[in-house]
């Protein structure tokens, strides 16, 4: 089953666009791909390299406790989120360190350059970990994720709850053709520190099994597909176990799927790599509510992937 995602990233070396993006860096692109992972074969976080599962169960946890905060995440050591919330404090009225801007980035060496954005960077999560005041105000992502899941705003001043409503659907009325989650709210888009990439997920319930399609708008092939695929994978299974189903089918189906120009090397070198078998997921059986699920009541056995291959992350 690696093979789905082992070919996407033939197929954009081979044949994607050249685009420019966001972030200045450059991307070979594909437009409207789509992925399909039996879920009864296997747990598909990749093997042809490590992908840190630790920070794949702490950020669905986030996203499904409705947080948006960077602090809960840096309190289980994951930092895939900080460069975000950073760059929104290094742009405000109280910070009053090296120039971090992108006319300083140019300024500077870029190893000169990373030694001061590190440095920086680990003040301003110690200081997330340890002053609430300022990490309720520069902790915070906006809307994001979480926020979309289980506190929609409405018109009427109301919340909705997707991520509830949802499941209870499952349980309730599993033909509905309207199990649907939306993180993308145009009203919050232009105040989030990073619009939703993963926009839209729908259930399906047949046969005694639960089935998941994800619509992802903007896909990093490299560094973030491995992630999303796993999430949405293990939230098919959180909510299987809570509505008593079995696992069925993760469809990924992306919209601008897209490799970064410095991540083409490390592209090809994982692809030089043969896939192992998918570990297998243990889930803590006395926890009935995903809502109840901690760190420590998710793990994965038989894991035994290649090394991890590092590339920078665009922000």
């Amino acid at each position: 089953m690696e093979t789905e995602y082992l070919n996407l990233g033939k197929n954009v070396l081979k044949e994607g666009s050249k685009k420019t993006d966001r972030t200045g860096t450059g991307t070979n692109s594909l437009f409207g791909y789509q992925m399909r992972f039996d879920l009864q074969k296997g747990f598909p976080l990749l093997t042809t390299k490590r992908v840190p599962f630790g920070l794949i169960k702490s950020e669905l946890l986030w996203f499904i406790k409705g947080d948006t905060n960077i602090r809960y995440l840096l309190q289980h050591n994951n930092h895939i989120w900080n460069e975000w919330a950073f760059e929104r404090y290094i742009k405000s009225t109280d910070y009053h360190g090296p120039d971090m801007t992108d006319f300083g980035r140019r300024a500077l060496a870029d190893e000169a350059f990373n030694q001061l954005y590190q440095t920086e960077m680990a003040t301003f999560c110690q200081r997330i970990l340890e002053d609430e005041t300022f990490a309720a105000q520069y902790g915070e992502l906006g809307n994001v994720y979480g926020s979309q899941w289980r506190h929609w705003k409405t018109t009427q001043g109301e919340t909705i709850d997707q991520l509830k409503q949802v499941i209870e659907m499952i349980k309730t009325t599993p033909d509905s053709r309207r199990l649907i989650v939306s993180a993308w709210n145009p009203e919050d888009v232009p105040n989030m520190a990073l619009p939703p990439c993963h926009t839209l997920f729908q259930f399906y319930v047949a046969d005694g099994k639960l089935s998941c399609q994800l619509y992802q708008r903007s896909a990093d092939i490299f560094l973030g597909v491995p992630f999303n695929i796993a999430s949405y994978a293990l939230l098919t299974h959180l909510i299987a176990h809570e509505t008593g189903l079995e696992v069925g089918e993760f469809i990924h189906t992306l919209g601008d799927a897209h490799l970064y120009s410095n991540h083409i090397e490390q592209m090809t070198k994982q692809l030089k790599r043969e896939p192992k078998d998918f570990p297998v997921l243990k889930l803590n059986e006395n926890k009935t509510s995903i809502f109840d699920f901690e760190m420590d009541d998710i793990q994965i056995e038989q894991y035994h992937p290649h090394p991890g291959i590092k590339a920078p992350i665009a922000v």
